[in-house]
């Protein structure tokens, strides 16, 4: 019998080493893709070359799977660019038309192949806003895939209420109601809603059981004439979600809004930031499969603020990054930008200050990558075809000029991003 030919890669890299974060871990050499998913992982890839393979020489750097980043608004980091919200003072571009929108998600798209973000999530797109943020971004996306002009995959959860304001049950229903574009779910896929449940704690708009200093505790966001009535309402709202087979993820920042999530949230759904996330609730979430998304450089940036709010005692608490990973809570980490940087690697060195890592950590460090990776994918609904780099998943990888294993978290900013591919398509070259 003879051997059958392998049919020739399209692209394959090689002399480095490949951090597959799947079950063969680090694996010396490269990868070949072929037709957008990797078709080997190893050191022997010359039988995947043929005459129109394009092949390039990692020099003894390192391969990643390409960075997911679960909460990034990447329509308004495009009209913001440079320019962070926090500590940049800076008027935005306006986003009004239908260039408008295609400029802003194409820039960032720009910025998301620079950093090796391959996949990102898009967090509140819906009929109740405008700019950045409104229901045509999603058909300006959907377009934007049919042109085979994304350079990342974007998964989206719809919001029908205001960002980082109210939202009320009959507005929710209907939206739920109203149709999504069409598009290819592997590059761009509608998968569930987004709900406000509270503010953040330096405003006094986090619900929490702690007094600000006027006197209140904030409330939920959810309409509702008293707190009974609110609370009924978000319950209303994350079960109709799930009748219609979505995700839900819900902006909880206080311990209150978080209880009042957690009694209906199920596995697969998941809270955003989770401030004042207690361990008792942690372990539930653990217990039912509920994820945690969360900014570290916003943690590190704004705990001075919450001690400002709250007092020094409740701020040393929040964000318990330390027993969110022991407790074994689904962790995905993400930026949250323009907030602040979309920059992986400062997520990764604020959660190394956050967790007090001293030196170089490599056990530690892979850790945290898988929350920007596998366990991402896991939380877009992906982990079959995406986040690992093993053969038959897709070719989503970028190139490090040094290996992140070996380098302390607060060194990893330093590390460039030489390389980025999504879908086998080469979309940065340093």
């Amino acid at each position: 019998m003879t051997a059958q030919r392998i049919q020739p890669a399209d692209l394959v890299v090689h002399g480095g080493a490949v951090h597959t974060l799947g079950p063969a871990g680090t694996v010396p050499g490269g990868l070949a893709v072929r037709n957008g998913r990797i078709a080997a992982v190893g050191e022997y890839l010359t039988a995947h070359i043929g005459p129109d393979t394009e092949v390039l020489d990692l020099a003894g750097r390192v391969v990643l799977p390409g960075i997911n980043d679960t909460h990034l608004h990447a329509t308004w980091l495009g009209a913001r660019w440079p320019h962070p919200l926090l500590g940049a003072p800076h008027e935005e571009a306006p986003v009004v038309t239908a260039e408008d929108r295609r400029a802003a998600i194409l820039r960032a798209g720009d910025v998301c192949a620079a950093l090796g973000i391959t996949s990102y999530t898009e967090p509140g797109l819906g009929p109740g806003e405008t700019g950045c943020f409104s229901a045509e971004v999603l058909g300006e996306y959907a377009a934007l895939q049919r042109e085979g002009r994304l350079r990342a995959r974007v998964t989206v959860l719809r919001l029908f209420g205001l960002l980082d304001g109210p939202s009320a049950l009959p507005d929710f229903a209907r939206g739920l109601a109203t149709p999504v574009p069409a598009a290819d779910p592997a590059w761009l896929a509608v998968t569930g809603v987004k709900i406000f449940a509270d503010g953040i704690p330096p405003m006094r708009t986090a619900w929490t059981h702690h007094c600000y200093a006027d006197g209140t505790h904030g409330t939920l966001l959810v309409d509702g004439p008293d707190d009974d009535a609110r609370a009924a309402n978000l319950a209303a709202m994350i079960s109709l979600a799930h009748e219609a087979g979505l995700v839900v993820g819900v902006h909880a920042t206080g311990e209150r809004s978080i209880e009042a999530a957690l009694a209906h949230l199920r596995e697969g759904d998941h809270l955003v930031h989770g401030d004042l996330v207690t361990p008792a609730q942690l372990r539930r979430m653990a217990e039912h499969g509920v994820g945690l998304t969360t900014q570290p450089a916003i943690a590190t940036a704004m705990r001075p603020m919450v001690a400002g709010a709250l007092g020094a005692d409740v701020a040393a608490k929040a964000w318990p990054l330390r027993e969110v990973l022991d407790l074994g809570v689904r962790l995905t980490l993400s930026s949250d930008a323009p907030v602040v940087t979309p920059d992986w690697r400062v997520h990764l060195a604020a959660a190394g200050e956050l967790l007090g890592a001293r030196g170089v950590t490599p056990d530690l460090t892979a850790r945290l990558l898988r929350c920007y990776t596998t366990a991402a994918a896991a939380q877009d609904g992906s982990a079959a075809w995406k986040g690992s780099l093993e053969p038959g998943m897709a070719a989503d990888f970028c190139v490090l000029a040094a290996d992140p294993l070996a380098v302390a978290p607060a060194d990893l900013p330093s590390v460039a991003v030489e390389l980025t591919v999504t879908g086998g398509r080469i979309v940065h070259k340093g």
